[in-house]
């Protein structure tokens, strides 16, 4: 049999806790904001604490944690309906996403639109307790929350789009609590894009034999066969700019220590990549969220 045609690459798992222990009418709901999938919400939030950790030059004000985790979470959620409702009609034709609850009919259209404005207003609630400067930040990320979904279907870089969105919370976090963007921000900002183009290309690969039969788009059919080179120059790209970003918001020595197990991390992750093989490439995926524990670490230890 393929790899390609294992059951286990579907990203829900029938049976589940949610299938166990929710009631049938809250099951869709969950599994549309990916709270069954938490892997998208840590890849979002460890960039942005470490990002309040070196704007804070420490362990950051709890107010500023509580509200940026939780902004983190609704968007991160909000960001995954609206790419649901997008690809509904892709979804039902790809291994990983056919049992979403858009593409196999749990629920429909109206249903996850009334989800999304919820979740959006639960979001910008968060606005009034964050300083005006940025909240106009926040509303700055509000296309490429909306535009990312479309971006598979006109350029091969979507990856690049949701690096930018997801990460945007880093930038934010600056803003709030220094009350400007310094240059290094920016350049953390950037590193972490980059990070997200090389991991989200190798799950890109999970699902490349269904994308193109479908005629839509990845840095995964973009980079093909020299996948494995693309992505390892990303993750060179994403360790030169924390480590240079990192140097120009005043990260100390430990920090160095920091972005050297970074790099040895990301060039195992690079070396035991196979293209051919889906889900040892879905497993190199969820190994990002330690990249991210990394990173926090080492901001954290770049403030001693």
């Amino acid at each position: 049999m393929s790899a390609y045609a294992r059951p286990d690459l579907s990203d829900i798992k029938l049976g589940d806790w949610v299938d166990r222990r929710l009631p049938s009418a809250l099951r869709p709901y969950t599994r549309l904001a990916r709270l069954d999938r938490p892997v998208g919400i840590w890849l979002t939030l460890f960039p942005c604490w470490a990002a309040l950790i070196q704007a804070s030059q420490g362990f950051p004000d709890l107010r500023h944690l509580f509200i940026f985790s939780l902004g983190a979470l609704l968007m991160r959620s909000a960001g995954s309906t609206v790419n649901d409702i997008a690809d509904r009609k892709f979804d039902g034709h790809v291994e990983r996403t056919r049992f979403r609850p858009l593409a196999s009919g749990q629920i429909g259209v109206p249903q996850a639109l009334m989800f999304l404005v919820a979740e959006l207003a639960l979001a910008a609630s968060l606005l009034f307790f964050l300083t005006p400067y940025t909240r106009l930040v926040a509303i700055c990320v509000l296309p490429l929350v909306f535009v990312y979904p479309l971006c598979k279907r006109f350029t091969y870089w979507p990856q690049a789009v949701l690096g930018a969105a997801f990460n945007w919370g880093m930038l934010m976090a600056w803003s709030e609590v220094i009350g400007k963007i310094p240059a290094g921000a920016l350049l953390m900002w950037l590193g972490a894009i980059a990070w997200q183009i090389g991991y989200d290309t190798v799950y890109a690969y999970v699902d490349v034999r269904d994308d193109r039969r479908l005629g839509l788009k990845s840095t995964a059919i973009l980079f093909g066969k020299h996948g494995k080179a693309c992505i390892g120059l990303f993750y060179a790209m994403t360790v030169a700019a924390w480590s240079v970003g990192g140097w120009m918001v005043g990260m100390s020595l430990p920090y160095v220590i920091g972005m050297l197990v970074i790099a040895a991390h990301l060039c195992w992750q690079t070396w035991r990549l196979d293209l051919s093989r889906p889900e040892v490439n879905y497993r190199l995926f969820l190994a990002n969220i330690l990249t991210g524990v990394l990173l926090a670490a080492a901001a954290f230890a770049g403030t001693l």
